[in-house]
């Protein structure tokens, strides 16, 4: 890392080109930078009362290296042969420098990633087909797909252990960004693993006897990148006929955190519309919400995504049916109460 002695800011040293105008030289927008100096991105912690070097851990900098760690077990106890892949999702801690750009910077954050394990000559096959397969899990997402593409990393940036990686990234309001990673890994992990904990982690083909260490084709995701891209590209503000302007979230159905809201249309239907609330509420996230008219109550659900209002009304006392309405094209259909249930299953069923 590098300091700036003039506006007192902390810079990495590889990251310069990002580098602002400084805002304290007179006369120069240049830094005034220290020379290069040590730093480790990794946190470091303490366990137990002692103060030595015995008792200092580091917080895992991705999530995967108990998957390597646990290779051989896993795979035994699963009784999995190659090719085969191994997913994980939890926190993984960096000492950013400089926290910053949302979520894109920050020292603590949630990941997942799968590590797939093959045959080396197949690594190529297995990366290509990760790489397709990731982008095609984006855009079951409904990311519109003028906002996804992928950037292969040129061979400056590759991590010394990678042979090719690319991105998966999202347009966001403030530009391109990386939301999830496609490694080729190689047999780094193993051997080094081996090298180290002395754990031997080849493989032993049962037909051909070839004895060989399994290559790595890695997928990571950026949870909370990922999160922060579906908001951005479910969000609309929408002039509607007669020029009102409503907000809606146009989150894919089977992803909307409230799937479902049942509204009565008078408080003094609350009782019933109480009762099918309670019962949906078995199969789906539903709220309730009797508060104000009805109009008003679908904009807050709009601005909340939720993809279906169910309105139980004075005709439902005695036709046994509801209004439902749908988020994104406001339309309405009558649909009995008996039929609901699988009605809005099939609605909200995630692509297969």
């Amino acid at each position: 890392m590098v300091d700036c002695r003039a506006c007192k800011k902390r810079f990495r040293a590889d990251q310069l080109d990002e580098v602002g105008p400084c805002s304290s030289r007179e006369g120069s927008s240049e830094h005034d930078l220290t020379e290069p100096r040590g730093f480790n991105l990794m946190l470091r912690t303490q366990i137990g009362a002692s103060e030595d070097a015995a008792s200092t851990p580091y917080l895992r900098a991705e999530t995967c290296g108990s998957i390597f760690t646990d290779f051989r077990r896993v795979r035994e106890v699963a009784r999995q042969k190659i090719p085969f892949g191994m997913a994980q999702i939890g926190k993984a801690f960096r000492n950013e420098i400089n926290p910053r750009n949302f979520t894109f910077r920050s020292r603590e954050f949630e990941q997942a990633e799968l590590e797939f394990f093959v045959h080396p000559s197949e690594r190529e096959r297995w990366f290509e087909h990760w790489r397709e397969e990731r982008l095609r899990f984006h855009r079951d997402l409904g990311f519109e797909p003028e906002r996804l593409r992928t950037r292969p990393h040129e061979d400056d940036e590759l991590a010394h252990y990678a042979r090719a990686a690319v991105d998966v990234e999202f347009l966001f309001p403030f530009g391109w960004q990386e939301i999830e990673g496609v490694h080729d890994r190689g047999d780094w992990d193993l051997t080094r693993h081996t090298e180290f904990a002395g754990k031997e982690l080849t493989i032993t083909d049962e037909e051909t006897k070839e004895r060989y260490t399994p290559m790595v084709v890695e997928t990571s995701v950026g949870m909370e990148r990922t999160c922060l891209a579906l908001l951005c590209n479910a969000l609309r503000e929408e002039t509607l006929e007669g020029g009102e302007t409503r907000t809606v979230l146009r989150l894919p159905a089977f992803l909307a955190p409230v799937q479902v809201a049942v509204l009565p249309l008078s408080k003094k239907l609350s009782e019933s519309a109480r009762r099918l609330a309670g019962d949906l509420r078995r199969r789906f996230p539903v709220f309730y919400d009797e508060s104000g008219n009805i109009g008003r109550r679908y904009r807050r659900q709009d601005e909340a995504g939720t993809p279906f209002c169910v309105t139980w009304d004075f005709d439902s006392e005695s036709d046994a049916a509801v209004t439902v309405r749908e988020r994104d094209s406001m339309t309405q259909e009558r649909i009995g109460v008996d039929a609901l249930r699988g009605w809005l299953t099939d609605q909200l069923e995630m692509p297969a």
